[in-house]
């Protein structure tokens, strides 16, 4: 098996001197976009398929996408859940589906031997045709979210998580929760579930992500037929461009052991220019687990916290750019002082050369983890073929990493973090004053 990771390895990691790294594109004829890599070392099967239905796109109605994408889990209009489920379990194959806030995608994972594969993706087709969208199917699932947003709201970090995006972004549809509240939720009908999926869920608002043991020829006819099980359909129009945004704070009392925070701004899109250099800067604030600086700083010299971490979200706009740690009600306003004043030391002098060294090496040494199966590998094609990155983008990244100067990301930071205009969002209990 070692071997063979390996060896997929190599194909997606090999040098620029090739100019496609084993990924193959091409358009079906109902419009869907397909994005293809043949690993014939072992015989599985990953499919993904994405669509351009994530929560930005519910409109008025908060939860419908992933509401809508609950229900692929629910069986077809021939079958119930249980015998949907049943039939896929009797090949081995395995179903997944989930909702972010740019996308919405339903997954498949099967043996290539027949008649395992033709019957698990017949079981695939037949759902993407006509899923089970019933009065009784509806309610119950509709009840399972309500239950679980009702949960969620006894989260510190998720009311954390829900405060940020809202104070970033308003009311853009990113600044919506991407599951909805309770009083969405229980607001939405069948009706505004089956129109949501006429229209998103159709073949030119797909892309379909291919990576096993089989040919070309192959995975074009899988392809076709999956998408042909669609309406051709048109894609949405684009997102509406993000509003501005002040920097805010904000403290949520909530009775809980530790205190959540959130400090960050809006940071990049996918396909931005400074990527790398922010990539590489980030890594060594606080992008590197255990040896960052802010790891270091936080909880190593001072105990303030005990993880502590930052990244940048890029999506199809500007996502955002996030550092979090959890406290106690006593050490909060020192950890959020001291988190603050180390990102804005940081992005005033830049990283030390045996850091930004040594974020390089991390990075390029644990790339070959991302895409060590084809799990992994099938979710890389997805995001390369949804946010339309080059197709080379795997098998360059490291050199693209390597590349970065330190000056560049030390320049990329102050140009792209303003530390002093960052949301900065609390939940927790402070400690009494005395």
């Amino acid at each position: 098996m070692r071997r063979v990771m390996l060896v997929l390895v190599a194909v997606l990691c090999t040098a620029a001197a090739h100019a496609n790294p084993g990924i193959e594109r091409w358009t079906t004829p109902s419009g869907a976009e397909v994005y293809f890599v043949a690993a014939p070392e072992i015989p599985m099967l990953d499919l993904r398929l994405v669509f351009d239905a994530g929560s930005a796109r519910d409109g008025a109605a908060s939860g419908v996408a992933a509401l809508t994408n609950a229900m692929l889990d629910e069986g077809t209009a021939e079958q119930s859940a249980d015998e949907f489920h049943a039939a896929l379990e009797a090949t081995g194959a395995t179903l997944g589906a989930g909702t972010m806030r740019d996308m919405a995608y339903v997954s498949l994972r099967t043996l290539t031997a027949e008649p395992q594969q033709s019957v698990a993706t017949d079981l695939l087709a037949a759902l993407l045709h006509a899923p089970r969208f019933d009065e009784p199917t509806f309610t119950r699932q509709r009840e399972r979210t309500l239950a679980a947003l009702k949960q969620a709201e006894e989260s510190p970090g998720t009311l954390g998580g829900r405060a940020f995006f809202a104070a970033l972004y308003g009311e853009h549809p990113y600044g919506k929760p991407t599951n909805g509240t309770p009083d969405s939720v229980a607001a939405l009908t069948l009706a505004q579930l089956r129109d949501f999926y006429r229209r998103h869920y159709v073949a030119k608002n797909l892309t379909i992500a291919i990576v096993g043991a089989l040919d070309r020829a192959a995975a074009e006819k899988l392809a076709e037929r999956l998408a042909a099980t669609l309406e051709p359909g048109t894609a949405p129009s684009a997102l509406p461009p993000l509003p501005p945004y002040a920097a805010t704070t904000r403290d949520i009392e909530f009775a809980s052991a530790q205190s959540h925070v959130y400090v960050g701004q809006r940071g990049i899109a996918r396909e931005d220019p400074d990527y790398f250099p922010l990539v590489v800067a980030n890594h060594v604030l606080g992008g590197n687990g255990v040896v960052s600086l802010l790891f270091d700083e936080i909880r190593e010299k001072r105990g303030l916290s005990y993880s502590v971490e930052s990244h940048f979200e890029p999506l199809a706009l500007p996502g955002p750019y996030m550092a979090t740690l959890q406290t106690s009600g006593e050490q909060l306003d020192a950890a959020v002082k001291l988190l603050r004043d180390t990102i804005a030391r940081y992005v005033a002098d830049g990283p030390s050369a045996e850091a930004f060294d040594a974020a390089k090496r991390n990075l390029v040494g644990g790339f070959p983890l991302r895409i060590d199966n084809n799990s992994k590998i099938v979710e890389n094609l997805a995001v390369i073929g949804f946010y339309r990155l080059p197709l080379d983008w795997l098998d360059t990244y490291t050199q693209k990493v390597q590349a970065v100067t330190r000056e560049q990301a030390t320049e990329a930071a102050k140009r792209r973090l303003a530390p002093a205009n960052m949301v900065q969002i609390t939940v927790g209990r402070r400690a009494a004053a005395p």
